[in-house]
């Protein structure tokens, strides 16, 4: 228990809210119950969210005091009031707001993710996000958000905390501080073991190749990204010294490596410079497909270098 006050003293200089954005389905229920849990770790408030658009027109219900009350702001109202209830059963202690908001869902996660140390939303077990953030809403959130989005996702074990591993995929050092300190506040926050991954490629062998260059070159990229690790972790470990650190190079896709070991983390956490596809604003490929395939809760950390 004393060890638990000394991690939440340690990280609680975050003052902003934890933000959730709520829909009364299933699974933004279980993204208020694991952001209950991570409000008290890190000793730091929550605000739950529900967008609505409000009815139009001449016909629309007024309140006294000209305040509108139609049918979807008493439906958001009522989503709002059932999830803090929620939230206040599950740890009495936690400090949390909640608001039915008008307007459409991006812009007003938008706006609250201005204003929160991080937005929480859910998912379906599935990899089909959750009506909460149909089509391109769950990516642009995370491609456009200037704080951390975290999807709530995968089995009861990771969900609950009980593999004691955060998994951070590493990107270049430069442009990944963000990421890194993120995962250092939650791993010494939860006082698990901080995995740290980067994945290399092995070079494409040709037909003109001499049998020795490919695996001293495959070696010169194993060192490589050994070395990025090193790099990249130096500063922020001296920082966190009571974190368990582990680093693994491994050959492969960072995709598919980081998607197979969500399976056995209670977190995975990877940086995102902001990208643009057809559709607009969108992250990049693995943090893709961590939010729509990882096994357990992902954090998605505005990385710079993007628009």
């Amino acid at each position: 228990m004393q060890d638990a006050v000394v991690r939440r003293k340690a990280v609680g200089t975050m003052e902003l809210p934890l933000v959730v954005g709520v829909d009364g389905s299933a699974p933004s229920l279980l993204a208020v119950d694991w952001t209950v849990d991570e409000a008290a770790r890190l000793g730091l408030s929550m605000r739950l969210v529900r967008a609505f658009v409000p009815e139009r027109g001449p016909d629309a219900p007024v309140r006294s005091g000209g305040l509108e009350q139609s049918s979807e702001r008493v439906r958001a109202e009522d989503v709002v009031t059932v999830a803090a209830a929620r939230a206040r059963r599950r740890d009495p202690d936690v400090k949390v707001d909640a608001e039915a908001v008008p307007g459409d869902v991006l812009p007003v996660l938008l706006e609250e993710s201005r204003h929160a140390s991080a937005l929480v939303i859910g998912a379906r077990d599935s990899g089909e996000l959750t009506r909460l953030l149909l089509g391109a809403v769950g990516p642009a959130l995370a491609a456009r958000a200037p704080c951390p989005v975290t999807v709530v996702r995968g089995d009861g074990t990771g969900l609950t905390g009980r593999h004691e591993r955060v998994l951070l995929g590493a990107g270049d050092p430069g442009v990944s501080g963000e990421a890194v300190r993120f995962a250092f506040r939650e791993a010494e926050a939860r006082g698990c073991t901080l995995d740290v991954v980067r994945a290399w490629k092995r070079p494409v062998r040709r037909a003109a190749d001499r049998s020795r260059q490919v695996p001293e070159a495959a070696r010169c990229r194993e060192a490589r990204a050994s070395a990025l690790l090193d790099t990249l972790l130096s500063d922020v470990v001296l920082d966190h010294p009571r974190v368990r650190v582990r680093t693994t190079t491994v050959e492969g896709s960072a995709r598919s490596q980081l998607v197979k070991r969500s399976a056995v983390a209670d977190l995975v956490i990877v940086g995102a410079r902001r990208g643009h596809g057809l559709l607009g604003l969108r992250p990049g490929r693995v943090a893709q497909a961590l939010l729509h395939h990882a096994k357990c809760p992902v954090a998605v950390v505005p990385l710079p270098g993007g628009s």
